[in-house]
């Protein structure tokens, strides 16, 4: 009752009390600002007033000394018309400045005085000067002069009348800035005011509507529930009472047990989805979220829905009060996740799987380190009996050895030698396709120029006469295994100074290129004899040759080593090359391998 009553004198006084709270915060503070407005443009006028006064003050003085001056100069004899003009012009400036003054100071009767004096004494000065001006006689002239200077003085009096204004003036201005003070601190209390009254304005509002708010809320508020409930759940969601009857479901929950378009809400949990919900222990955990305040935490449940397919469905349940009723329901939402089941357990056979992979990539890593073993040692001692007793053979017939039986000696020692060339090379391919890496910091300067000065000393032990002429761009720093990319080097370098030793003078170019990506781009050039880009397939396969042995030797594995280094350090290779004309390799690092920065220690 009395919440009503307020509610009525409310509306009895409100509209009085806005136009009140209107004509409080518009034109009381208009009225008062005007007010000040106009005393503030008083006090500037004053201001104004007295420096227009000292202004024609010093402009009186400027025009009786002109006037004086063109009349001692006329004196001396000097007769021009601008003299006379000047005179003239002075005499009609005088009147003006004393009338200015004297209508400007009429409000002022001791100025007024001043100004009398001032005038009477500017008129006998002005005698005197039109007698100067006519003067002749030395004598008489400086007798004119003394008189006017002396018995007629005119600088005291403007000093007084402008002494007068000065003191007026600051008066004047102590008014005026008073004004403005008053005036901005007016301002500040009429807006500091205003905004008080405003606020008191939009709080009563607020609170009228608030009110109304309230009300029409609670009208509106089921609606406004089951809405939230349908726009931002996507998968089945249902509330259900103490009996285990709908209370509002959403369109995922419908499609998915057949509801249909009608309105199922009150009916039973159980009698829905053709028995999904049939099974006692459901019932039973639901019953508990209400009556012991338990939860349903991811419970897995095996049931068919309305269209017969077996799905296995995770259930979470807890308690929820309602806004608009004292009693509580159990929201529950229900997900789908027999893909998820299928997937785990495809991804559970496939790990089975993958673990007999491992364990075939074990078995095979152990059978290629068998026969490593079996490479490095099984077949290394019959190889030495070979070349050793070639050598014992040889030294046995000694002299006594025809032409060919020397040469079936060479050449069973050559072929000796060769493979245990070919043994060492595949052991060193397998070795870098197992060995870890072990990464550093790479100078690749460094090491261009370490495996150069290596293989040039080689190849001038071999070749004498063999002149290389090098280009090698500044190279990076990387991070890299070192003794892998020793072995690239050597292979590449190796090849260029191989296949360009029938050049006069060698050339090998060795450049670096930053790529856009942060990626290294390196090439190894050479002018020797190229090869046919239609094989450039094979380059890089193991024991695949372009060029016959007795041509050029080698094994055929070293390219093949190059692409695995690469490889092993996520990098690519490719050759270009016209027969006779030399051969580019390149081959690019990715940007992973830079090294770190590290600032310089002094």
């Amino acid at each position: 009752m009395q919440t009503a009553a307020n509610e009525d004198a409310w509306e009895r006084w409100r509209l009085p009390a806005l136009t009140t709270a209107i004509f409080l915060i518009v034109v009381v503070p208009a009225l008062l600002l005007q007010q000040m407005a106009r005393s503030t443009d008083q006090a500037a006028n004053w201001v104004q007033h007295s420096q227009q006064v000292r202004q024609l003050s010093q402009q009186l003085e400027s025009s009786v000394r002109d006037v004086e001056s063109s009349a001692l100069m006329r004196s001396h004899g000097i007769e021009l018309p601008v003299l006379n003009e000047r005179m003239r012009r002075g005499r009609a400036e005088i009147d003006k400045a004393l009338a200015d003054l004297i209508a400007q100071t009429r409000d002022n009767p001791e100025q007024l005085v001043r100004l009398g004096r001032l005038q009477g004494t500017i008129d006998r000065r002005m005698q005197l000067a039109e007698s100067i001006a006519r003067s002749r006689e030395p004598a008489q002239t400086q007798a004119l002069i003394q008189e006017m200077i002396v018995a007629n003085p005119m600088r005291e009096l403007i000093d007084q009348l402008q002494a007068s204004e000065n003191t007026l003036l600051a008066q004047r201005d102590r008014e005026s800035n008073l004004r403005r003070v008053q005036y901005t601190a007016l301002s500040w209390g009429a807006l500091l005011v205003q905004l008080l009254l405003l606020g008191s304005v939009i709080w009563l509002l607020q609170r009228q509507t608030r009110h109304r708010v309230v009300a029409e809320r609670a009208s509106t508020r089921s609606a406004a529930r089951a809405a939230s409930v349908l726009q931002t759940v996507r998968e089945p969601i249902v509330l259900l009472d103490a009996q285990q009857r709908l209370v509002l479901y959403n369109n995922a929950f419908a499609e998915l047990y057949g509801l249909g378009e009608e309105d199922a809400r009150g009916t039973e949990l159980s009698s829905i989805g053709e028995g999904a919900w049939m099974d006692p222990a459901i019932r039973q955990r639901l019953a508990d979220i209400l009556l012991r305040g338990r939860e349903l935490w991811d419970f897995e449940h095996e049931q068919s829905a309305a269209d017969g397919v077996a799905r296995t469905m995770l259930l979470n349940a807890r308690r929820m009060p309602l806004p608009d009723q004292d009693d509580e329901v159990v929201l529950m939402t229900v997900s789908d996740i027999s893909l998820q089941k299928a997937s785990n357990q495809r991804i559970q056979e496939l790990n089975r799987q993958l673990e007999g992979k491992v364990e075939q990539v074990s078995e095979v890593n152990r059978e290629l380190e068998a026969f490593s073993y079996s490479v490095s040692h099984d077949l290394r001692a019959p190889l030495r009996h070979v070349a050793g007793f070639a050598d014992k053979l040889e030294r046995h017939l000694g002299d006594g050895a025809d032409e060919k039986s020397q040469h079936y000696m060479q050449v069973i020692s050559s072929s000796a030698r060769r493979m245990a060339t070919l043994i060492d090379d595949l052991l060193v391919y397998s070795r870098l396709g197992r060995s870890a890496l072990r990464m550093q910091a790479v100078d690749m300067q460094s090491l261009v120029a370490e495996t150069r000065a290596v293989l040039e000393a080689n190849d001038r032990a071999e070749h004498p006469d063999h002149r290389i002429e090098w280009h090698i761009a500044p190279m990076p720093i990387l991070v890299a295994d070192e003794n892998m990319m020793r072995q690239l080097w050597t292979n590449l370098v190796g090849n260029a100074i191989k296949y360009s030793g029938k050049r006069d003078v060698a050339r090998i170019d060795i450049g670096y290129e930053a790529l856009p990506d942060g990626g290294h781009h390196f090439s190894v050039s050479d002018n020797g004899a190229g090869f046919d880009m239609e094989y450039a397939s094979k380059l890089f396969g193991v024991f695949q040759r372009l060029h016959k042995a007795t041509e050029y030797p080698g094994t055929g594995i070293g390219l093949a080593t190059v692409r695995r280094v690469l490889s092993r350090h996520g990098g690519r290779i490719w050759a270009e090359s016209r027969l006779d004309h030399g051969a580019t390799f390149h081959f690019i690092l990715p940007a992973a391998l830079d090294a770190p920065s590290q600032e310089s220690t002094p």
